[in-house]
């Protein structure tokens, strides 16, 4: 598979979630804007500003940095990498010294139950670890609402729980095949509600379900 058709890194949190929302998006092209999404949109807007680097002291800051990945294949772009000044680190080019980098991806509300944000947390290390030839042990989450950065350490464990979704992705993908849902009370805040049906798409037959709902 050629890079540019590397599915979309950010595309892992969908599928997460669930796995008929990613495939409605990204392989149906099919998508809805509720108040989440706008939300979630406006707070991207505030870090995505692409090829801005900030040197502050002993630490460099570079915002909306492409990333990808040949083990994954994936690509997408990191909301902000941090690259901390230590001897133990990596070299950056056209900066002095080695650095240690420090991936934060920002996002609207508070924490969720689901691990729906630190797989795609660590999906972004894993390409990042991959382009630089490195470990990253720990990154962050940064929720508006609770207005703070939440460490995530990055286990092997979770490295295994990407590698395995990235497969199954591009199995879908592959087969341009959409799965059926599993309902559950996540429907009702997806801004996909509307296309994709739940209750449609679960019954066995359409009609049946349409008789009872006029009964």
């Amino acid at each position: 598979m050629m890079e540019n058709e590397y599915l979309l890194l950010s595309g892992i949190q969908h599928f997460q979630f669930c796995r008929r929302q990613w495939a409605l998006i990204y392989i149906e092209q099919q998508w809805l804007e509720n108040v989440k999404t706008i939300e979630g949109q406006f707070v991207h807007d505030k870090v995505d500003q692409p090829e801005i680097k900030e040197k502050r002291k002993q630490k460099i800051v570079v915002r909306a940095m492409p990333v990808l990945s040949h083990e994954l294949q994936l690509q997408g772009v990191c909301d902000v990498v941090e690259f901390h000044e230590h001897p133990e680190g990596v070299p950056i080019q056209n900066f002095d010294g080695t650095y240690i980098p420090h991936v934060v991806e920002y996002k609207r509300g508070k924490p969720k139950s689901g691990k729906e944000d630190v797989v795609q947390l660590v999906a972004q290390v894993m390409c990042l670890e991959e382009m630089l030839m490195c470990t990253i042990e720990e990154a962050s989450i940064y929720y508006n609402e609770v207005r703070r950065r939440l460490p995530v350490p990055i286990t092997e464990t979770l490295r295994e729980q990407v590698r395995g979704i990235a497969k199954e992705m591009q199995s879908y993908y592959k087969r341009q095949h959409t799965p059926r849902v599993k309902m559950g009370a996540h429907c009702k805040s997806c801004s996909l509600e509307p296309i994709c049906l739940p209750v449609l798409t679960k019954s066995k037959d359409v009609m049946q379900y349409m008789r009872r709902y006029i009964a």
